[in-house]
């Protein structure tokens, strides 16, 4: 087979494996976000406490990062001081375990489909927080882009037929605080040059997480769970639903890692769709026509805001390539300069 082929073949095979990681971390996602609904739930499993399901996810995590990291060596640890990770990574950590919490809580009040369609509210409180903070300029155009992601929200939750007060603050709120934690990464640890991928922001987060959760877990649900004997947990249940959640901060290592975080925004609407499809067809949620009408609002402004996130990624490495361009040529004038007056002082000295 000639070049022509050869290059085909590595370019089918580069495309193959893109859309292997999107699968694996579709699968997995959806797994998760169904699963935890399952043990959550009053009319599935019956086990309805979230801090203490988060806190088992938090524990089989952090025990398997730490072997990753520090046994098997299989990834490099981040190089951290002890002031960076108590003025950084703690309120991360306590930013990711009210948002863990207030999520997994959601389950026990609302569909998954309307958890999904309040979930298309994330762009809109990342970029207040952002702008709240200073982290994002305000503009326009995408403040009237998040207000119509916000009223094809508000369209869907009219329509929603199980629609819960308590249910929606829950999951508004895990929404806030996820937004509020994206942020502060920019702030506190990507400015400082410190990148984390999921393994190593399981190693320094999950413990904080556990700790964090433990403090509301003595007080809300121990007493339960004491009262109620319900510490005698069923290992296959958890424990397939623990390495479900590590596998896909896995596949968000892969995912991210081998394509980029753009790719994955665009995965998780398609995640999104198909539990919403789910959820109606086996589950059997309600899904109301006005429901599908708000979210297909929502869904199309997350897809224009994905677009511009595209766009200018592509421009500022299209300014960053002439930057580079000018910067060679630059260089390459510099050593012609120096070579012609090397050649002069030659002449010279010969004459």
């Amino acid at each position: 087979m000639g070049k022509g082929g050869t290059l085909s073949e590595s370019l089918i095979k580069k495309i193959v494996l893109s859309y292997s990681y999107v699968a694996i971390w579709i699968f997995l996602s959806f797994t998760v976000i169904v699963y935890n609904k399952y043990i959550l739930d009053k009319k599935m499993y019956n086990w309805p406490f979230p801090i203490s399901l988060t806190m088992i996810h938090m524990s089989f995590c952090s025990t398997l990062a730490f072997l990753i990291i520090k046994v098997f060596k299989f990834v490099e640890p981040v190089s951290m001081s002890r002031e960076t990770y108590l003025r950084s990574v703690v309120p991360i950590g306590a930013l990711y375990s009210l948002s863990l919490w207030l999520s997994n809580s959601a389950y026990i009040y609302l569909s998954v489909s309307f958890i999904q369609m309040l979930k298309a509210l994330m762009p809109v409180a990342v970029y207040s927080i952002g702008v709240l903070l200073k982290k994002e300029g305000f503009k326009s155009d995408t403040m009237v882009n998040m207000l119509s992601i916000s009223f094809g929200v508000a369209i869907a939750a009219y329509g929603e037929a199980r629609f819960d007060v308590f249910g929606v603050i829950l999951q508004l709120g895990a929404v806030a605080f996820e937004a509020t934690r994206l942020v502060l990464i920019q702030i506190l640890l990507t400015s400082k040059g410190i990148t984390l991928n999921p393994i190593t922001s399981l190693y320094y987060v999950a413990p904080c997480c556990l700790g964090f959760l433990f403090i509301p877990w003595i007080y809300v649900e121990f007493p339960v769970l004491r009262d109620t004997s319900s510490f005698h947990l069923d290992y296959a249940v958890f424990g397939t639903n623990s390495f479900c959640a590590f596998a896909l901060n896995l596949a968000v290592f892969l995912l991210v890692g081998k394509t980029s975080a753009l790719t994955m925004n665009v995965a998780g609407v398609v995640k999104d769709w198909l539990l919403i499809a789910f959820s109606w067809s086996v589950i059997k949620d309600t899904v109301t026509p006005i429901n599908l009408f708000g979210y297909g609002i929502a869904f199309l402004g997350v897809a224009y805001y994905n677009h511009a996130k595209l766009q200018a990624l592509k421009a500022k490495e299209a300014v960053k390539k002439v930057q580079q361009a000018d910067e060679e040529s630059g260089r390459l004038l510099e050593e012609r300069e120096r070579e012609g007056d090397g050649e002069g002082k030659k002449n010279e000295s010969d004459n």
